[in-house]
């Protein structure tokens, strides 16, 4: 497994834009300063030394020391010693509704942005459970395996979008029946489902589903995103709506009736999300009442540093830097390293 101890310097890579911005203006500058001598190529010809060649490379080379400085101090880690132990807690597959429908902007952003943010504010309060996430629209994958590695789970939500299911619909069986069978075999602990969606359109039968849940000793949760009035489908840059064969315009509501019967048959409880309250707080109250059992994970208990290997290649980079001089010297200039002609040097 690798991590960095301290991610948070990861953040000065955001700079980049702005160094590169900053030496183009530079390089810009310059060749306006050159070009109040007289002609551009002319003035050049009476500066043999001269070459901008030579200072992008130095640029480029500098850059990429900076950014694996930045990756050193970061403190790239790789794990290295296994160690299984023993927590009590349950395992929870969110099912995410990724079909159109949920670009709706009836909860703001829109519907499944607003779903991400909150998914992402449940993950935050676990401690030991385990969390999966599948999302599903015509069909349903399994976008992460239940796993207790939290970073992952949130990296991971934060890709979902619309698109990444390619076939459209609400199949929320088939999400449940995924979701059933994408549960630990071996964990004798409680199982719960969260299921996110409008509940609009389901293509096969997500009641039937449910009691196959209930079965099996898991329970679901449904949270309703959206609102009875509906809203249109926008498409691209939101100029534009979804619109049916006879031209009229889609609108998508909530079918609050669905996923009441899905939670009720699989003794979970059904939550209306709003803009001010998602819904995902009085659900997290409600599991705090689920089984929780001793479940065994590996995990790694000891890491090897590699910032060392990082911050060599640094030092390497920044000594090649430095050993380019911004000027052609009388000695290099026989060398002809960067490909120049005899009579000018190439800009």
């Amino acid at each position: 497994m690798f991590r960095f101890s301290n991610p948070e310097y990861l953040y000065l890579l955001l700079l980049i834009p702005v160094i590169i911005g900053l030496f183009w203006y530079s390089v810009r500058k310059q060749k306006q300063w050159i070009t109040s001598f007289g002609i551009y190529k002319t003035v050049l010809k009476l500066m043999p030394g001269h070459s901008f060649k030579r200072y992008w490379i130095k640029f480029i080379i500098a850059t990429a020391a900076y950014i694996f400085i930045i990756i050193a101090l970061a403190g790239p880690q790789v794990g290295a010693k296994l160690t299984e132990v023993k927590r009590k807690g349950m395992e929870m597959i969110i099912a995410l509704d990724v079909s159109n429908s949920m670009l709706a902007q009836d909860i703001k952003p829109n519907r499944i942005e607003r779903a991400k943010q909150a998914i992402s504010q449940l993950i935050d309060r676990f401690n030991n459970d385990r969390i999966g996430l599948i999302v599903f629209a015509g069909d349903a994958y399994i976008q992460l395996p239940v796993t207790n590695d939290y970073a992952s789970a949130k990296l991971f939500l934060s890709s979902i979008n619309p698109g990444m299911v390619p076939k459209q619909g609400t199949a929320i069986g088939r999400a449940i029946e995924l979701a059933v069978n994408s549960f630990s075999p071996n964990a004798n602990t409680g199982k719960v489902i969260v299921l996110i969606s409008d509940g609009e359109n389901h293509t096969d039968d997500p009641i039937e589903a449910a009691a196959m849940a209930a079965e099996n000793g898991i329970s679901i949760y449904t949270i309703g995103i959206g609102s009875p009035e509906g809203a249109p489908i926008p498409l691209g840059n939101n100029q534009e709506f979804l619109k049916d064969a006879d031209g009229k315009v889609v609108i998508t509501r909530l079918d609050e009736e669905t996923l009441t019967k899905i939670a009720v048959t699989a003794n979970g409880k059904y939550v209306r999300a709003s803009n001010t309250q998602f819904g995902l707080l009085p659900i997290y109250e409600s599991l705090k009442k689920v089984d929780r059992r001793a479940i065994k994970d590996k995990v790694y208990s000891e890491y090897n540093e590699q910032y060392q290997y990082i911050l060599a290649i640094a030092i390497a980079l920044l000594f090649a830097e430095l050993i380019i001089l911004d000027r052609k010297t009388s000695l290099l200039s026989k060398v002809n390293l960067f490909g120049a002609d005899k009579t000018r040097e190439d800009i």
